[in-house]
Protein backbone atom coordinates (compact mmCIF):
# COMPACT_ATOMS: atom_id res chain seq x y z
CA UNK A 1 0.00 0.00 0.00
CA UNK A 2 1.31 3.41 -1.00
CA UNK A 3 1.69 5.39 2.24
CA UNK A 4 4.36 7.80 1.01
CA UNK A 5 3.75 11.22 2.57
CA UNK A 6 0.37 10.02 3.89
CA UNK A 7 1.13 11.97 7.07
CA UNK A 8 1.15 15.24 5.11
CA UNK A 9 -2.45 15.24 3.90
CA UNK A 10 -4.14 11.97 4.87
CA UNK A 11 -3.19 11.40 8.49
CA UNK A 12 -6.92 11.51 9.34
CA UNK A 13 -7.64 8.32 7.39
CA UNK A 14 -7.93 4.87 8.98
CA UNK A 15 -5.50 2.71 7.04
CA UNK A 16 -7.26 -0.40 8.34
CA UNK A 17 -10.49 0.62 6.62
CA UNK A 18 -11.19 -1.52 3.54
CA UNK A 19 -12.36 1.40 1.39
CA UNK A 20 -9.31 3.47 2.36
CA UNK A 21 -7.06 0.54 1.47
CA UNK A 22 -8.79 0.27 -1.92
CA UNK A 23 -8.20 3.98 -2.58
CA UNK A 24 -4.54 3.66 -1.66
CA UNK A 25 -4.25 0.64 -3.94
CA UNK A 26 -5.69 2.60 -6.88
CA UNK A 27 -2.96 5.19 -6.38
CA UNK A 28 -0.24 2.61 -5.71
CA UNK A 29 2.04 3.82 -8.53
CA UNK A 30 1.71 7.52 -7.64
CA UNK A 31 4.38 9.53 -5.84
CA UNK A 32 1.79 9.90 -3.06
CA UNK A 33 -1.93 9.37 -2.57
CA UNK A 34 -4.04 12.50 -3.22
CA UNK A 35 -5.89 14.17 -0.38
CA UNK A 36 -9.10 12.36 0.56
CA UNK A 37 -11.59 14.49 2.44
CA UNK A 38 -13.13 12.85 5.52
CA UNK A 39 -16.49 13.89 4.05
CA UNK A 40 -16.02 11.88 0.86
CA UNK A 41 -18.26 8.84 0.41
CA UNK A 42 -15.46 6.42 -0.42
CA UNK A 43 -17.69 3.46 -1.22
CA UNK A 44 -19.67 5.45 -3.78
CA UNK A 45 -16.55 7.17 -5.18
CA UNK A 46 -14.83 3.81 -5.68
CA UNK A 47 -17.91 2.52 -7.48
CA UNK A 48 -17.94 5.54 -9.81
CA UNK A 49 -14.24 5.08 -10.56
CA UNK A 50 -14.79 1.43 -11.45
CA UNK A 51 -17.59 2.24 -13.91
CA UNK A 52 -15.67 5.17 -15.38
CA UNK A 53 -17.94 7.96 -14.11
CA UNK A 54 -15.28 9.44 -11.85
CA UNK A 55 -11.66 10.20 -12.75
CA UNK A 56 -8.47 9.91 -10.78
CA UNK A 57 -6.20 12.82 -9.93
CA UNK A 58 -3.57 13.02 -12.72
CA UNK A 59 -0.31 11.41 -11.67
CA UNK A 60 1.67 14.57 -12.46
CA UNK A 61 -0.40 16.49 -9.88
CA UNK A 62 1.02 14.38 -7.05
CA UNK A 63 4.70 14.99 -7.69
CA UNK A 64 6.19 17.47 -5.22
CA UNK A 65 8.63 20.17 -6.21
CA UNK A 66 11.84 20.74 -4.29
CA UNK A 67 10.02 23.33 -2.17
CA UNK A 68 7.80 20.49 -0.84
CA UNK A 69 4.68 21.78 -2.56
CA UNK A 70 2.39 20.21 -5.15
CA UNK A 71 1.06 21.67 -8.42
CA UNK A 72 -2.22 22.37 -6.60
CA UNK A 73 -0.40 24.76 -4.29
CA UNK A 74 0.65 26.73 -7.36
CA UNK A 75 -2.94 26.90 -8.62
CA UNK A 76 -4.04 28.27 -5.24
CA UNK A 77 -1.19 30.78 -5.33
CA UNK A 78 -2.27 31.82 -8.82
CA UNK A 79 -5.83 32.35 -7.54
CA UNK A 80 -4.52 34.52 -4.70
CA UNK A 81 -2.56 36.58 -7.20
CA UNK A 82 -5.85 37.92 -8.65
CA UNK A 83 -6.43 39.85 -5.43
CA UNK A 84 -9.96 38.53 -4.89
CA UNK A 85 -9.23 35.60 -2.57
CA UNK A 86 -10.33 36.02 1.06
CA UNK A 87 -10.75 33.97 4.20
CA UNK A 88 -14.39 33.57 3.16
CA UNK A 89 -13.62 32.25 -0.33
CA UNK A 90 -14.87 28.77 -1.16
CA UNK A 91 -12.29 26.23 -2.24
CA UNK A 92 -13.48 24.73 -5.55
CA UNK A 93 -13.95 20.98 -5.74
CA UNK A 94 -11.11 20.71 -8.24
CA UNK A 95 -8.49 21.28 -5.54
CA UNK A 96 -9.32 17.86 -4.11
CA UNK A 97 -10.50 15.97 -7.18
CA UNK A 98 -8.12 17.34 -9.84
CA UNK A 99 -5.08 18.40 -7.82
CA UNK A 100 -5.29 16.12 -4.79
CA UNK A 101 -4.77 18.79 -2.15
CA UNK A 102 -6.58 20.05 0.92
CA UNK A 103 -7.19 23.68 -0.07
CA UNK A 104 -7.34 25.10 3.45
CA UNK A 105 -4.23 23.23 4.53
CA UNK A 106 -2.43 24.34 1.37
CA UNK A 107 -3.32 27.97 2.15
CA UNK A 108 -1.73 27.60 5.59
CA UNK A 109 1.36 26.02 4.06
CA UNK A 110 1.75 28.79 1.49
CA UNK A 111 1.71 31.32 4.31
CA UNK A 112 4.11 29.34 6.46
CA UNK A 113 6.55 29.12 3.56
CA UNK A 114 6.27 32.85 2.90
CA UNK A 115 4.60 32.63 -0.53
CA UNK A 116 1.38 34.37 0.54
CA UNK A 117 0.19 36.40 3.50
CA UNK A 118 -3.08 37.34 5.11
CA UNK A 119 -3.79 41.06 4.96
CA UNK A 120 -4.49 43.18 8.01
CA UNK A 121 -7.95 44.56 8.70
CA UNK A 122 -6.77 47.97 7.44
CA UNK A 123 -5.53 46.47 4.19
CA UNK A 124 -8.73 44.44 3.82
CA UNK A 125 -11.07 47.43 3.80
CA UNK A 126 -11.30 47.21 0.01
CA UNK A 127 -13.24 43.94 0.39
CA UNK A 128 -16.05 45.74 2.23
CA UNK A 129 -18.83 47.68 0.54
CA UNK A 130 -19.75 51.30 1.22
CA UNK A 131 -22.60 50.37 3.57
CA UNK A 132 -20.29 48.23 5.70
CA UNK A 133 -17.68 50.98 5.85
CA UNK A 134 -20.30 53.51 6.92
CA UNK A 135 -21.56 51.17 9.62
CA UNK A 136 -18.05 50.92 11.06
CA UNK A 137 -17.59 54.68 11.03
CA UNK A 138 -20.99 55.13 12.66
CA UNK A 139 -20.06 52.62 15.38
CA UNK A 140 -17.13 54.82 16.36
CA UNK A 141 -19.30 57.95 16.14
CA UNK A 142 -17.34 59.50 13.29
CA UNK A 143 -19.00 62.23 11.25
CA UNK A 144 -18.94 63.67 7.74
CA UNK A 145 -19.11 60.39 5.88
CA UNK A 146 -22.73 60.17 4.75
CA UNK A 147 -22.13 61.40 1.18
CA UNK A 148 -18.72 59.84 0.70
CA UNK A 149 -18.04 57.13 -1.86
CA UNK A 150 -16.20 53.91 -1.10
CA UNK A 151 -12.61 55.13 -1.82
CA UNK A 152 -13.19 58.16 0.40
CA UNK A 153 -14.77 56.04 3.12
CA UNK A 154 -11.73 53.77 3.10
CA UNK A 155 -9.37 56.71 3.44
CA UNK A 156 -11.42 58.14 6.31
CA UNK A 157 -11.44 54.79 8.11
CA UNK A 158 -7.67 54.44 7.70
CA UNK A 159 -7.14 57.98 8.99
CA UNK A 160 -9.52 57.87 11.92
CA UNK A 161 -9.38 54.26 13.13
CA UNK A 162 -6.58 52.02 14.36
CA UNK A 163 -5.87 48.48 13.16
CA UNK A 164 -7.15 47.16 16.49
CA UNK A 165 -10.42 49.05 16.17
CA UNK A 166 -10.99 47.83 12.63
CA UNK A 167 -10.00 44.25 13.40
CA UNK A 168 -12.69 44.06 16.07
CA UNK A 169 -15.40 45.15 13.62
CA UNK A 170 -15.08 42.62 10.82
CA UNK A 171 -13.46 39.24 10.21
CA UNK A 172 -13.11 39.39 6.43
CA UNK A 173 -9.45 39.36 5.36
CA UNK A 174 -7.86 39.28 1.96
CA UNK A 175 -4.72 37.42 0.94
CA UNK A 176 -1.75 38.69 -0.99
CA UNK A 177 0.95 36.89 -2.91
CA UNK A 178 4.50 37.78 -1.83
CA UNK A 179 7.51 38.44 -4.11
CA UNK A 180 8.67 34.92 -3.22
CA UNK A 181 5.30 33.60 -4.34
CA UNK A 182 5.52 35.44 -7.65
CA UNK A 183 8.98 33.97 -8.17
CA UNK A 184 7.62 30.49 -7.48
CA UNK A 185 4.87 30.90 -10.08
CA UNK A 186 7.47 32.05 -12.58
CA UNK A 187 9.69 29.07 -11.76
CA UNK A 188 6.93 26.51 -12.33
CA UNK A 189 4.52 27.89 -14.99
CA UNK A 190 3.28 24.52 -16.28
CA UNK A 191 0.42 23.85 -13.80
CA UNK A 192 -1.13 27.28 -14.39
CA UNK A 193 -0.60 27.00 -18.15
CA UNK A 194 -2.57 23.72 -18.16
CA UNK A 195 -5.32 24.93 -15.82
CA UNK A 196 -8.67 25.87 -17.45
CA UNK A 197 -8.89 29.64 -17.46
CA UNK A 198 -11.78 31.88 -16.48
CA UNK A 199 -11.93 35.34 -14.99
CA UNK A 200 -11.73 35.46 -11.22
Amino acid sequence: MNTTNSDKQNSHLDLNNKDVQDVFSIYEDYAEVPYISPKRDLENWLHLVRIGSEHLVPKRSMVRYEEDILPGHLILLWRINFGTFTNESVFPKYFEYDYGINGRQALDELQEKGYARELSATDSLDYLNAAQLKAILKHFEKTGYSKLKKPELMELAKKELTEEQLAAQFKLRGFQITPEGKALLAKYPEPVDRHPKKKY
